[in-house]
């Protein structure tokens, strides 16, 4: 079949194979040049980086672009976890799945030891699964990074299941949005949550699970001496904090990072280790599309970090993000990394730079339908949104027939 993207409401539904596999190579690559251009020696070479790296959401955007850069900049074995729809024959599945099988196929002609779990990493079953891959390694973990981004979450002591929101918390918010694949601008707004779905937000994207996660590895002994985690966060510009920072997302982050006291507290006494929350840039997910204002916010965004010759990608912040970051040593060996006032890696910086906020601030305010194509960056928006999902990606031939959804070429 020819698979063409299926959009409903700035949603892509679908994902093409070739385009995800040629994504995550062109990742992969970017990585590898990278690691020639530092300098950087794996471990194989005789560096210090980290020799086993879990990933938990290893599919897509941040996690995926984590695992990519620990496998082929540090030579890192590397375990992934993510719950994805598996294809068949006829039936595709979802980007995830063809991400995980271009790395794992990339990995192992590279002679990296890889093992991808797809699994709910909610669940205290897939834990004891991930335990039995590391002892299987014969190994101990040195770095756990935590990427989930689930809508749902089911407990794993009450088996209650949460859902989360994008929400404001105190009041109606209302912003304008564009829709990608056309341009048009058009007011959106959002309701305020309750209590009960703020709570709920918490219970599936605070730092409750990231915790247990940590609390079963280290009691289990697969934690190396120095083990370091970090999990992602957003915090954006003050715009869009009435749905975003300060509202139901923002109160999950902001009890992730309060996780990250916690757990760096208790990794630095037991292990020498430590925890972070890493700030990140804002980027095209699957979902950023239909929260009111970010889809125009981004789109501007993108243009001005382009014209400064700032503007990064996944791949681009987390090999920034290692190599700057974490791995600052000699050799590539853990470094402590540089934080701000409320212990967070800020690798945002570069979007949150006085003068890049200023000039996107500027544009919004002048913004309109016909003078977006100049003030903002509409197609490359759309691009990444397209590629994402396996479209609009070069050197991909989208009239040629998918034979079978379940392979990759």
């Amino acid at each position: 079949m020819i698979i063409k993207p299926m959009i409903r409401s700035n949603i892509c539904i679908n994902a093409h194979p070739a385009g995800c596999a040629r994504e995550t190579e062109r990742q992969i690559s970017y990585v590898t040049r990278r690691k020639a251009e530092r300098g950087t020696k794996s471990v194989s070479e005789g560096g210090k980086g980290p020799k086993t790296v879990l990933v938990l959401g290893c599919s897509t955007g941040y996690g995926l672009a984590s695992r990519i850069t620990a496998a082929f900049e540090y030579g890192a074995d590397t375990i992934g976890v993510s719950f994805e729809k598996q294809p068949t024959e006829t039936r595709g599945g979802t980007p995830g799945w063809y991400n995980n099988m271009a790395f794992d196929r990339a990995a192992a002609n590279a002679g990296l030891k890889t093992i991808t779990l797809n699994e709910d990493a909610f669940a205290d079953e897939t834990r004891t699964n991930v335990l039995e891959e590391v002892k299987k390694l014969g190994t101990t973990i040195d770095l756990v990074i935590y990427s989930l981004a689930s809508p749902v979450r089911v407990d794993p002591d009450t088996k209650v299941m949460y859902r989360s929101v994008i929400k404001p918390c105190d009041k109606v918010y209302s912003g304008l949005t564009v829709d990608m694949m056309t341009g048009k601008m058009a007011a959106s707004s959002a309701e305020p949550a309750t209590k009960e779905e703020v709570d709920n937000t918490i219970k599936v994207m605070g730092g409750e699970d990231w915790a247990r996660w940590i609390k079963t590895l280290a009691e289990a002994g697969v934690l190396s001496q120095g083990c370091r985690t970090v999990a992602y966060s957003y915090i954006g510009p003050a715009l869009s904090h009435p749905i975003y920072r300060d509202g139901t997302i923002g109160a999950a982050k902001k009890d992730l990072e309060a996780t990250a006291l916690r757990l760096n507290d208790q990794m630095k006494t037991a292990l020498g280790g430590a925890a972070y929350v890493s700030e990140n840039k804002g980027l095209v997910t699957r979902s950023s599309a239909v929260i009111p204002i970010i889809s125009l916010y981004l789109s501007i965004m993108f243009r001005v970090m382009k014209d400064k010759g700032t503007h990064e990608g996944c791949v681009e912040q987390m090999e920034r993000l290692f190599a700057e970051r974490l791995y600052t040593g000699k050799d590539g060996a853990a470094g402590i990394p540089p934080t701000d006032g409320e212990h967070r890696i800020r690798i945002d910086d570069r979007e949150m730079d006085p003068e890049t906020q200023s000039e996107i601030n500027k544009r919004m305010a002048e913004v309109t339908e016909e003078n977006l194509p100049s003030l903002g960056d509409l197609d490359g928006y759309r691009h990444d949104f397209l590629a994402i999902n396996g479209f609009d990606v070069p050197g991909v031939d989208y009239e040629k027939d998918v034979a079978r959804l379940d392979v990759i070429d």
